[in-house]
């Protein structure tokens, strides 16, 4: 008998990411995480498109990558809050990314950040197969890992140093430095969004906060006026 499953939707040996899934049905734990990773996407955007003058990379926000076929599939993916991949496509055969998955692209994200919403075990866990900071430091392999405590105002960043993750120390200014992409990660108390809090933000290798576009339109503003121009006058 001729089986009746629909070959365009059934899952190959290695499925891509429309064969899999986007979500594992959980919540985004709180309403800061959203506009953080917003926060942190804007003002980089500069950098990364100097890097990629030809638009090759891509971001994820709360996204799955999939590093391991199980059943279900979902349980074979970590959705890191935020990352880059470099020297990707930002989408596929003309398809916005539903997910990220290792075994049909092979590059590793350059950094993974992961916003703590409990005592951060969860993102300290070193369990083989199963703990976060295990998939991360033997499988997915992102040379730079962040974990952002907004309650504790602080942020560790690890980089893989022979195969292992090496928790930095920050420079004099108390900011990770992102080698490859020339800029800083570090703690910044301001507002965003209506919120008064200790944010996780990107600085050039200079020491200079990278603004976003609200904040880049806000200064120009600031400066034709000192010089006496009103703007859209």
């Amino acid at each position: 008998m001729t089986s009746a499953t629909d070959p365009s939707t059934a899952l190959t040996p290695f499925p891509d990411h429309t064969q899999l899934p986007e979500s594992d049905g959980t919540f985004v734990k709180n309403f800061q995480e959203h506009p953080q990773s917003i926060l942190l996407t804007d003002s980089i955007k500069p950098i990364l498109q100097k890097r990629h003058p030809d638009g090759q990379y891509c971001i994820g926000q709360d996204s799955g990558i999939y590093w391991r076929m199980t059943d279900p599939p979902e349980k074979g993916a970590e959705a890191p809050d935020w990352f880059y991949v470099g020297n990707v496509p930002p989408t596929l055969n003309g398809q916005t990314r539903r997910s990220y998955v290792l075994w049909r692209e092979f590059i590793a994200p350059l950094i993974a950040l992961e916003f703590v919403s409990g005592d951060g075990s969860e993102e300290r866990d070193k369990t083989p197969w199963k703990g976060k900071f295990w998939i991360y430091e033997q499988v997915i392999r992102p040379p730079f890992y962040g974990i952002y405590e907004v309650n504790k105002a602080c942020v560790e960043v690890y980089e893989l140093i022979g195969g292992q993750y090496q928790l930095l120390t920050a420079n004099e200014r108390g900011h990770y430095p992102i080698h490859p992409l020339e800029v800083e990660l570090g703690i910044w108390h301001g507002q965003y969004q209506n919120m008064e809090l200790p944010w996780l933000r990107w600085w050039d290798s200079q020491g200079n906060l990278l603004l976003t576009g609200e904040e880049r339109a806000d200064r120009l503003t600031a400066q034709l006026r000192s010089l006496g121009v009103e703007p859209n006058a």
